[in-house]
């Protein structure tokens, strides 16, 4: 029984703070609390109606200060109260229904303009309810108790949101630093060598976990500065303290593994790979620990941090010792020994600047600090509030307008031919459709999959005569179901929202097989006609944009490498202009990936030399990485002028800026491409005595690399 107890608490403990979980809580309380109100007491309001309203506004993770909290929620119950109103009053006027569509989905493009966080999903429920208030006949006369119940749902949902704050021991600029550390630790999860997923695989998740790591680190940065201006708030400060603290361990997390991927590749490696294994372990743990003490303030989660620092600090030391003697004093070997080294030489500032934000650190108990691995605690990174700018992005307007369209054509099929539930289709089609085809794709997909699986189960339903209470268990039973697996399996889902559909169906009427097919037959003409506008409609194809992408990318590592050779020449440190060039190179880098991955989702045809661009994608990303390996070695005063580096330097900076107006212009210069590799060929680095400084050790060591990228850069540009 002990131990049944221990493993329920330990599993709390590392669950507690599980966004999904939260989520899914809320949305359950939220829903089903206007339902069982107006089942027990017979109000005289359209239930349905407020529920949907109080589990949209419940289910949202909303983020940022408190006060921008609530004022968010309150504009959102708003929206959704004045999209039922006019869903109820054009109900009965086709043309008018049509001219609130239009309204209603240049609405939704200014939310999604305004917050890429809550615009969507309130673009998506206020033109729900619409629909629904579109689809019941004669509301006009009963616009304004539809209106109030909407109302009243949304504040349902909003009062379900702000009970939980007083028990939920967190702070939103406590929440946005913890971000950062949970951000850094997926970083260290994705670096552990795992010859099954292969490296094609792991570099892949790698660069997604930076790119997220930078968004953190970013979005932190910029909530704390904006919550500090003119004005002097210690505890903000120290905030800004630990969240620099991450920054600057992932720039010696991507050192690291550059360094690891280098002495991966030896043949001795799988001897030295046991010895890693624990490091990168206790890594990970440590900062998902520092995240979740961050945003507890208590002094057991300071306890264990602190326990999991000083067994980190060792681990690191031990494995220092062991890479230099497995590799014989070998130059990768003592690569990787520095930069483990620069990694724990960050651990005490970590420590203080994580003690400093707690404020109960000095208090004394019995805590328990047996330490389990860390590898659920999961939260999203903190969005901006609002996107102001006046110039709305030409991807979105494109969007709005496809969307439009096919609303507009939902909207007069169900309304023209009077179908009850015809609602779906419209639906349908504004869930499924993303941005880009590809997107879009998925999304259909995986809407068709679920409905289907949701109706083959149902169907059972539809010879059951279930009683009221074991009616009522299963709606909230499926609606926690979908609202937990939203964000994780968008099938399964959906695989719930529809047995939710049935079974709230139930509750006004029986079932039928007819329902079922309708179900399923909106679903797919909806699906259809999403993917149809996005392949036909004014569509947006990622080969169009990625050659710019891909050009700034480089001439951003252009500019990175210019830096790092006037530090190396003059003695100079990695100080800000380096550290502003290097996250310029890797936001940049971020993008190139991110327009590879839509590009991989649209149709064949437009997939043209998808090869060629993930090629030159990862060629730039290796060379970041160098220059980032190079950078951290940077030695002030011990400048390194020798011509074999300035040949180099000059050298890579022409090769980068012909693969530069090769990316931007066609065909490429093939004769200037043979030049530029002979060049590189002709290049003489050999590898620095033992003796010699770390700076020339990483200099040399990693240009070598850069040399042989650029080479094979040149040949995938050719």
């Amino acid at each position: 029984m002990n131990a049944m107890i221990a493993h329920a608490r330990d599993y709390l403990e590392r669950e507690r703070l599980q966004p999904d979980l939260n989520r899914a809580a809320r949305a359950t309380v939220a829903f089903m609390g206007p339902l069982l109100a107006a089942h027990w007491w017979q109000l005289p309001v359209e239930a349905s109606f407020a529920a949907l309203a109080a589990q949209n506004i419940a289910i949202i993770d909303v983020r940022g200060s408190y006060p921008l909290r609530f004022s968010l929620m309150l504009v959102m119950t708003a929206v959704l109260a004045g999209a039922t109103w006019l869903g109820s009053i054009t109900s009965t006027d086709l043309p008018l229904a049509l001219c609130a569509v239009v309204l209603l989905m240049l609405a939704g493009g200014l939310w999604r303009h305004l917050s890429t966080e809550y615009g969507p999903s309130l673009a998506i429920s206020s033109v729900l309810l619409f629909l629904i208030a579109l689809a019941h006949r004669d509301t006009a006369l009963i616009a304004s108790r539809h209106f109030l119940a909407v109302l009243a749902g949304g504040l349902w949902g909003v009062l379900v949101q702000v009970a939980l704050w007083p028990f939920r021991a967190q702070h939103p600029m406590r929440r946005t630093v913890a971000d950062s550390w949970l951000a850094l630790s997926d970083l260290l999860a994705a670096m552990a060598p795992d010859e099954a997923a292969g490296a094609d695989q792991r570099h892949r998740l790698i660069a997604e976990r930076q790119t997220l790591l930078r968004t953190a680190l970013d979005q932190a940065s910029t909530a704390i500065a904006a919550a500090t201006a003119g004005r002097t708030r210690p505890h903000l400060r120290q905030l800004d303290e630990l969240n620099y603290v991450a920054a600057r361990l992932a720039t010696r997390l991507v050192a690291f593994n550059s360094s690891l991927e280098t002495l991966m590749e030896r043949p001795d490696f799988p001897a030295l790979a046991p010895s890693i294994e624990p490091v990168l372990t206790s890594l990970t743990n440590t900062t998902r620990t520092i995240a979740l003490t961050v945003v507890s303030r208590q002094p057991s989660h300071l306890a264990a941090s602190e326990v999991r620092l000083l067994r980190l600090g060792n681990l690191l030391q031990a494995l220092q010792d062991r890479v230099v003697s497995q590799t014989r004093h070998a130059a990768d070997g003592t690569q990787l020994q520095l930069v483990l080294h620069q990694i724990g030489t960050l651990l005490p500032a970590a420590g203080q600047a994580l003690r400093a934000t707690v404020e109960r650190a000095g208090e004394h108990a019995a805590f328990s600090l047996e330490l389990f691995d860390l590898k659920t605690w999961t939260l999203r990174p903190l969005a901006s509030a609002l996107n102001l700018q006046w110039r709305p992005d030409s991807t979105l307007l494109r969007f709005i307008a496809r969307a439009t369209v096919l609303q507009l054509i939902g909207v007069a099929v169900f309304k023209y031919f009077d179908l009850a539930r015809g609602y779906w289709l419209p639906l349908t089609t504004l869930v499924v459709l993303q941005p880009d085809y590809g997107a879009t794709r998925l999304r259909a997909v995986q809407r068709v999959l679920g409905t289907l699986g949701g109706s083959l189960a149902a169907s059972f339903l539809l010879w059951l005569s279930l009683p009221s209470a074991v009616l009522l268990a299963a709606l909230a039973a499926t609606m926690f179901g979908f609202a937990f697996w939203l964000k994780r399996n968008y099938p399964v889902a959906v695989f719930f929202i529809t047995l939710f559909v049935v079974l709230i169906t139930e509750v006004s009427s029986k079932v039928t097989i007819a329902f079922t097919l309708e179900r399923l037959a909106a679903t797919a003409a909806g699906g259809l006609l999403a993917l149809l506008a996005a392949q036909l409609f004014w569509p947006v194809w990622e080969r169009q944009r990625f050659p710019a992408l891909l050009a700034t990318a480089l001439r951003a590592n252009r500019d990175f490498l210019r830096v790092v050779g006037d530090r190396i020449a003059t003695g100079g440190s990695y100080d800000p202009t380096a550290i502003a060039s290097k996250r310029a190179a890797e936001i940049a880098n971020s993008m190139v990936f991110s327009s590879l991955q839509r590009m991989s989702g649209d149709p064949k045809n437009q997939q043209e030399d998808l090869e060629k661009a993930a090629s030159l994608a990862n060629g730039n990303q290796c060379l970041t990485r160098s220059l980032t390996v190079v950078a951290l070695h940077l030695s002030p005063g011990q400048p390194l002028q020798r011509p074999e580096l300035a040949s180099f330097i000059r050298t890579a900076g022409e090769t980068v800026e012909a693969l530069t107006t090769a990316a931007e212009t066609t065909p490429a210069d093939k004769a200037r491409f043979a030049t530029l590799r002979a060049s590189l060929d002709e290049l003489s680095l050999p590898a620095p005595a033992r003796t010699a400084s770390p700076l020339e050790h990483s200099v040399y060591s990693q240009f070598a690399r850069c040399s042989t990228e650029l080479s094979a850069m040149l040949l995938a540009a050719g």
